[in-house]
């Protein structure tokens, strides 16, 4: 009876054993969002660092390759003109322009290929050292990685300075007889090797490649360690050598890795621009220009032409975007395939 009374006054109703009890508070949401906002909510801050940095200068630059912006309106003495496509139509009538084109597509696919080349090599080379030998190796190639554009500019130009640099002092010590078999000449005494062009480019690949291939080797380390020992364990049994071995597992398992490697390089080495201009000694030699060497002349040089400056960046972004749009896309069909 005192049982039964006191379950039917609601008195004690403690439950079953198993049975837990559901708790009818529900879960405090002090933001008063619902759950699907949330993310997007924090990306805010994200979007608005991006926006101020680089939308808002990119719309600045969009905006001023179809103005006339000189002196005049530096100075704010004369608002900016509207000038349609003339700062386009002057640019691609101008020969300094496709001979820079020519000298950044070219640069870029010589000098994307050698980075990729080595710096793949390099990492293979470190996954094969023990340990310290390859701690001690990764340690030496990012002191390379981590010096500035502008001090890597510097370094290579001291070394190919026609009067004291260290290469021409290195081929006036080879012998006579060698040096005229291998260069047809044997005095290198006071050779320009910055003035001409072609030479130039060469030391800025040799630049440029020294600089840039510790990075994908240590990427391609890293993606190396991800594989499984036991595939080239299998390859080894089956008598499969070197070569065959990396074209077989390496290269397709490390294919992402060398897809945003290939994107970050041809970025990289599209848009060249402090090495280059150590090198040169600021826009001097118009047949060395490449576009950004060619955007900061015709932008900056007396009389300063921004519009036209712009109008050659405009030019070398839309480059970038169709390239790396246009691997990106290859990349993915691969993949899907």
């Amino acid at each position: 009876m005192a049982n039964t009374s006191t379950i039917a006054r609601g008195g004690d109703q403690s439950p079953a054993p198993g049975r837990r009890r559901r708790s009818s508070a529900r879960p405090n949401r002090a933001s008063g969002l619902p759950p699907w906002a949330v993310p997007y909510v924090l990306l805010v801050p994200g979007l608005l660092v991006i926006a101020g940095l680089l939308l808002y200068p990119l719309f600045q630059l969009i905006v001023m390759a179809f103005q006339k912006v000189g002196i005049p309106q530096i100075k704010g003495t004369r608002p900016a003109e509207w000038v349609g496509w003339d700062n386009f139509t002057r640019i691609f009538d101008n020969d300094i322009f496709w001979s820079s084109l020519r000298n950044t597509v070219l640069f870029a696919v010589i000098a994307v290929s050698l980075s990729l080349v080595v710096g793949t090599a390099v990492g293979v080379l470190l996954h094969k050292l023990g340990k310290k030998m390859s701690l001690l190796v990764v340690v030496g190639c990012m002191f390379a990685w981590a010096v500035p554009p502008v001090a890597q500019g510097v370094i290579w130009r001291w070394l190919f300075d026609a009067d004291a640099g260290i290469i021409n002092w290195a081929l006036n010590m080879l012998p006579d007889g060698l040096s005229t078999a291998l260069f047809g000449r044997a005095d290198w005494t006071g050779e320009p090797w910055l003035n001409d062009a072609f030479s130039l480019y060469v030391v800025l690949i040799f630049c440029v490649v020294w600089a840039g291939f510790p990075f994908i080797a240590v990427s391609v380390l890293a993606g190396l360690k991800g594989i499984p020992t036991e595939l080239y364990e299998a390859a080894r049994v089956d008598g499969s050598g070197a070569w065959l071995t990396f074209r077989k597992i390496t290269l397709p398992l490390l294919k992402p890795v060398f897809a945003v490697l290939t994107v970050l390089s041809i970025i990289w080495d599209f848009k060249v621009f402090s090495q280059l201009y150590v090198l040169m000694n600021g826009p001097t030699n118009r047949e060395g220009f490449n576009l950004s060497m060619y955007a900061v002349a015709e932008a900056f040089k007396a009389p300063p032409k921004m519009g036209s400056g712009a109008a050659i960046s405009v030019v070398l972004t839309v480059i970038l975007l169709i390239v790396t749009v246009f691997y990106v896309r290859q990349i993915v069909k691969q993949e899907e395939m």
